[in-house]
């Protein structure tokens, strides 16, 4: 294994960093205007809860991860061209 000189990625750290490249993968795959679009809300919304989220509360971030991941699967979709769901998906856990 090649010597990375980062400090060492828990399990969590490593399935959230996955989600977040997942994201930025199927953004790749939607037409350049969406791609953009989804990269800024999926960067913004990623720093957005690292800034707020307590890194101990492993019960939320789980949940996070589980809502992520059904985000994603729809992103996915060959039938989600635009953002409209995921909008509504992501700033619903947004205050106002």
């Amino acid at each position: 294994m090649g010597g990375s000189s980062g400090p060492k990625l828990s399990g969590m750290q490593k399935q959230v960093l996955g989600l977040y490249r997942g994201f930025l993968r199927a953004a790749r795959a939607k037409s350049p205007e969406d791609r953009s679009r989804i990269e800024s809300i999926v960067s913004a919304e990623f720093r957005r809860n690292s800034k707020i989220v307590d890194r101990k509360n492993f019960t939320y971030i789980e949940y996070l991860l589980r809502l992520g991941k059904k985000q994603l699967e729809q992103l996915q979709s060959p039938d989600t061209i635009g953002l409209s769901h995921l909008n509504v998906e992501l700033s619903h856990t947004k205050k106002s």
